[in-house]
């Protein structure tokens, strides 16, 4: 635990401290163990770090202001100057995409490259966030639901994440978004898109001018990967990777395939 700002932050570190640093940003309601397959398979050679954002995992949950992108990848970096990282490749899955962009915005310094993963480029490649997070979302009915979540609820509300036939969600990623407050899901929510609407991501990614490897699920039920992937290939130098058989999560649903696209954009940057 480290306390940022006033604020207790949890922060896992794997592998070698004098590897190359490599850093994983979890999306909304998730937590540094959606990472435990690809760290398995880059920590005996990388130095890995992890963090539970604000609102989520074992971070502070306060009911107030921080959750915007931009205090996110704030709070990342100072983690990072805290651990002893000069440089590193941030890699973040959909909402972490976002505060992995915001990083390379303010630290240009620290990011030598990007991984994004399954995160949208606009609300033009939007699709949906399912019926139950539809519901989580709409005032007074979304209260109501969160009061009296069950893991069916929870479980149906993670469903659109994964597309793989026979994924099974484990039982611990309906534990972090049950420790979510409220405040803290609809605030972290809000902010993605507030960040999103501002200015869409192919337009911050060209004007930050980092090495960028884009990641899509073939088969995303949230974000529509055909329209995702277009917008991102008009990026100058941008590197986009379909993983056939996967929905939002690739790197749950295929780790291996997930981890080998971004130690060959690792080696290639490097």
């Amino acid at each position: 635990m480290m306390d940022v700002d006033g604020v207790s932050m949890y922060v896992r570190q794997d592998g070698p401290r004098d590897g190359p640093a490599l850093v994983l940003i979890h999306g909304l309601g998730g937590s540094t163990r959606w990472w435990d397959a690809v760290v398995a398979l880059f920590a005996a050679s990388h130095h890995v770090i992890r963090v539970d954002l604000l609102g989520h995992g074992r971070s502070a949950k306060p009911t107030g202001a921080g959750y915007s992108i931009p205090d996110q990848a704030r709070r990342v970096g100072l983690i990072l100057d805290r651990v002893g990282v000069r440089h590193a490749i941030v890699v973040g899955h959909s909402t972490g995409g976002y505060v992995a962009t915001a990083l390379a915005d303010q630290r240009g310094d620290l990011v030598t490259a990007l991984t994004l993963i399954d995160t949208g480029p606009s609300m033009n490649a939007f699709v949906s966030d399912g019926p139950v997070g539809k519901l989580l979302f709409t005032p007074g009915v979304g209260q109501l639901l969160w009061r009296i979540r069950t893991d069916s609820i929870i479980r149906k509300g993670l469903s659109t994440a994964f597309s793989r036939p026979g994924y099974e969600i484990p039982q611990q990623f309906v534990e972090d978004v049950r420790g979510m407050t409220y405040h803290s899901l609809t605030a972290a929510s809000q902010a993605s898109d507030d960040y999103l609407i501002e200015r869409a991501l192919p337009a911050r990614l060209a004007a930050i001018g980092r090495p960028v490897l884009v990641i899509f699920g073939q088969d995303d039920r949230r974000w529509r990967s055909s329209t995702s992937t277009a917008e991102y290939r008009g990026i100058p130098g941008v590197r986009v990777e379909l993983v056939p058989g996967a929905g939002h999560s690739p790197m749950l649903e295929n780790p291996q395939r997930t981890a080998v696209l971004i130690a060959a954009f690792a080696a290639a940057v490097r």
